[in-house]
């Protein structure tokens, strides 16, 4: 399993790292080659925290071009002025969008025919592996004692997603406090059934 170390401060709240997986490789190897994009233009989806304004952030230090995180947000008027500056001077643009690619309504006929023939990239469902380093990533940022045995317990049973994973995480650093104990199978047991329910069915 492959990373990207971002260069952020001391304290930062971020991830410290972009991890590297099924769900986000072909999507990092395209943000690679903007000699390739249509209109260098790209647009990047995926579901809530997985990553996208870490990429983005990435994207822009490592001087590949500009980036808009979050565009849909943005004024459509404003955002089509900012296209078209990015084409005036060549500069590569990459925006990035919450959820899939058919979920973001553009109203404004010109910039939804310059965006809808820009590159559109994918961040998907982390396997096994990806979710792994997803959860030991988590437990780093939070200063928690998770280990191999911890991942080998956890991904099985554990949300298939990137928030699932900061959300579980962050409910067993949580049950640790309150408990002021080590994380222990049964607190990663209680973590499960808190984030998932009980009734989910899950190997014991």
């Amino acid at each position: 399993m492959s990373q990207i170390v971002l260069p952020l401060n001391v304290g930062s709240a971020a991830p410290s790292r972009i991890v590297i997986g099924n769900a986000n490789r072909a999507a990092l190897e395209a943000l690679q080659v903007t000699e390739t994009w249509p209109f260098r233009t790209a647009v990047l989806f995926g579901p809530p925290r997985s990553g996208k304004s870490l990429i983005a952030r990435w994207f822009v230090e490592s001087g590949a071009g500009e980036a808009i995180d979050d565009a849909p947000q943005m004024d459509e008027t404003e955002l089509f002025h900012r296209w078209n500056r990015a084409q005036e001077s060549g500069t590569p643009l990459l925006l990035t969008a919450t959820g899939g690619e058919g979920e973001w309504r553009i109203a404004l006929p010109d910039l939804a025919s310059r965006l809808g023939a820009a590159l559109h990239l994918q961040i998907g469902t982390p396997d096994d592996e990806m979710l792994g380093e997803l959860i030991l990533l988590h437990a780093e940022q939070r200063g928690l004692a998770l280990g191999p045995d911890a991942v080998s317990y956890l991904v099985p049973r554990a949300e298939r997603s990137h928030i699932g994973a900061e959300r579980l995480v962050a409910t067993i650093d949580r049950i640790s406090l309150e408990r002021k104990a080590p994380p222990s199978q049964g607190i990663w047991r209680e973590a499960l059934d808190e984030v998932m329910g009980p009734s989910e069915p899950r190997l014991l």
